[in-house]
């Protein structure tokens, strides 16, 4: 079923009552997963691009290697055995907040900064 646009409040609902999310874009970065997991719910994620580094393999979801059917079915598989805390997934989601950002974005722009002179 296809909701079409929904208010961020109902977002939020169906993410935190969600079983798991299935992503299988490949992004530098991906929020939407971060989003998923700051719900606390489980990620189920091509581990190719950001998504490599933001979902940690049974931690806060399960990672796949290819865009296939196949591949997908066996990381559902491979969740469906596991047990997963929301709490945790939670907390590890608030590791990439604003303040994280800034603070890194900074510490990388005075170094390059920095290198110049």
């Amino acid at each position: 079923e296809v909701l079409g646009y929904q208010e961020k409040e109902v977002l939020i609902e169906y993410m935190q009552k969600a079983k798991a999310f299935v992503y299988a874009a490949i992004e530098d970065f991906g929020i939407v997963p971060i989003e998923a997991s700051a719900c606390g719910t489980p990620v189920i994620a091509l581990g190719i691009g950001g998504t490599a580094e933001t979902i940690t393999h049974k931690l806060n979801g399960i990672h796949f290697k290819n865009q296939t059917i196949s591949d997908i079915i066996k990381a559902v598989d491979e969740f469906e055995a596991l047990d997963f805390d929301a709490k945790t997934i939670s907390k590890n989601a608030q590791s990439f907040n604003n303040d994280r950002f800034k603070k890194h974005l900074r510490a990388f722009i005075d170094k390059k900064f920095m290198e110049k002179k």
